[in-house]
């Protein structure tokens, strides 16, 4: 990271920003480029930390396609917290993390609590899926192996 002063090193406050993030960015390694989807998404620790991250959609699709291939993913969240003038012109306030992991689909009570963790990061806790949207999604669990954090505020 070129400028380390804002650098979000606290492992709270990493959590804090993703929490409030709506809309995660995941890539993939694609054939001839990389293929970025922007998708929601829920969070949660597992046992030792761990954090991991939960996205959903169709049962079939290029993602499936490439995650077959390569299941190495990168991924990006941000918030955009107003532009404003400096003496050096303009600049935006955000927050951000950034991570890389593992992405693999996840079925039984493993994709249930995955969608419990996407509804409740979407202002939904304790919606129930039902079982028919369960059989009808494809659940994605993203381990994460790194992630980092950048703010800038401004004055």
């Amino acid at each position: 990271m070129r400028r380390h002063d804002r650098e979000i090193t606290d492992r709270a406050e990493l959590l804090r920003v993703l929490d409030g993030c709506d809309t995660l960015r995941v890539a993939f390694q694609g054939e001839e480029y990389p293929y970025v989807v922007p998708l929601s998404f829920g969070w949660a620790e597992e046992s030792g930390g761990q954090v991991v991250l939960y996205v959903h959609g169709a049962k079939t699709g290029l993602r499936h396609a490439l995650l077959a291939r390569c299941p190495r993913v990168a991924v990006e969240a941000d918030r955009m917290l107003g532009y404003a003038a400096t003496a050096h012109g303009l600049t935006c306030a955000y927050e951000s993390i950034m991570g890389t992991g593992e992405a693999r689909v996840v079925t039984g009570e493993e994709a249930r609590c995955g969608l419990a963790a996407l509804v409740r990061h979407c202002g939904f806790d304790g919606y129930d899926c039902g079982e028919q949207v369960v059989a009808a999604t494809s659940v994605w669990k993203i381990t994460l192996r790194t992630l980092t954090g950048k703010r800038r505020m401004v004055d």
